[in-house]
């Protein structure tokens, strides 16, 4: 993995192409080309005894340098950064930013690769990508790209909530359990089954150690390490699900401003309803804006015009007082005392 810093200033992890990957993505490019070269060859050899000699000779050359070199840099121009090798292994050629291969850059990486693998069988580019971080070969680094792969490992199903321990779970208090120790626990969890029993035990009681070093209360008596991992990650899970359900219903509609909504009105009123959400609301005979009850939904709506005496502007907030948030912010977990530590099962 390696991260990449984008044009707007974000950083993007993206996987970095294995050499045995590209190895057989480029043998898969040189069967194609050779293939290509000699059904090319054959049928100029044909056309040659018709015609010139000196001009079948250079149009063996055209079409060496068209498959050698224009193969490569039209396939990764017209894919973005894909020729047939890469397309069949999942990788994928882009810029040191994460944008897309350019023809520029195509044609840099096309050069370059004709004097790596056609001039030298290949040995510049395997020492350059052995020595680069991020498995340039010289191609790449005076073309300024990178080759990714597009498949991820297969991702293991999240731990579900054991039977049983769903209230307990309830009553944690994750706020001090990090990233990095939650995927540590989750590592362990994908790998538990393939590990031996002492070896299995030891780290399920370290890593558990860990875990309820940072979260209370302790677990039941007994309980053993997986158990209480699956427990603990299933919380957190079911906790961050539904901090974001609640972002996302607390967020108003677009044009929802003033306490109305937007656009609305009867059919025949201007602009489809009470002028775009003008604060004096609309007619609902679909006359003038100011029609109906007086200033019947306007942010104005406190006394003497239909609301609670000296009701609040701007959406029913007191005078003088500030406006209700729009997006409360998310339930956290309040701090407290850690327990001592995981004790594992007699």
């Amino acid at each position: 993995m390696a991260d990449v810093v984008t044009g707007e200033a974000v950083v993007v992890e993206v996987r970095i192409a294995q050499l045995p990957t590209r190895g057989v993505a480029l043998l898969i490019d040189w069967v194609v080309q050779w293939a290509a070269l000699i059904l090319m060859y054959i049928l100029l050899g044909s056309a040659s005894v018709v015609t010139d000699m000196a001009l079948a000779t250079g149009l063996m050359i055209l079409v060496t340098v068209l498959v050698l070199v224009g193969y490569p840099v039209a396939f990764e121009t017209a894919s973005r950064g894909r020729s047939l090798g890469k397309l069949a292994m999942g990788l994928r050629v882009v810029g040191d930013d994460g944008g897309p291969e350019r023809f520029r850059q195509a044609l840099f990486r096309g050069l370059a690769g004709f004097l790596e693998f056609w001039m030298f069988f290949g040995a510049p580019a395997l020492i350059t990508s052995l020595v680069n971080q991020r498995g340039k070969r010289l191609g790449d680094v005076f073309a300024g790209t990178i080759v990714i792969s597009e498949r991820g490992p297969r991702q293991e199903p999240p731990p579900e909530m054991p039977p049983g321990l769903a209230p307990w779970a309830a009553s944690l208090q994750l706020s001090q359990l990090t990233g990095e120790l939650a995927d540590t626990a989750r590592q362990y969890l994908s790998r538990w089954h393939q590990l031996g029993p002492d070896i299995r035990h030891q780290m399920g009681v370290r890593i558990a150690g860990q875990v309820s070093a940072v979260v209370a209360p302790p677990p039941p008596p007994g309980l053993p390490p997986h158990t209480y991992l699956a427990a603990v990650l299933a919380e957190r899970r079911r906790r961050e699900e539904l901090r974001l359900a609640q972002v996302r219903a607390a967020a108003p509609p677009f044009g929802a401003a003033y306490g109305g909504a937007p656009y609305a009105g009867a059919p025949g009123s201007p602009y489809g309803g009470a002028s775009y959400g003008s604060p004096y609301g609309g007619s609902p005979n679909g006359g003038s804006p100011y029609d109906g009850a007086p200033y019947s939904g306007s942010p104005y709506d406190g006394a003497p015009y239909g609301g609670a005496p000296h009701g609040g502007t701007h959406g029913g907030a007191p005078q003088g007082g500030a406006p209700a948030p729009v997006n409360p912010p998310p339930p956290s977990d309040p701090a407290g005392p850690t327990p001592g530590g995981f004790v594992p099962p007699n």
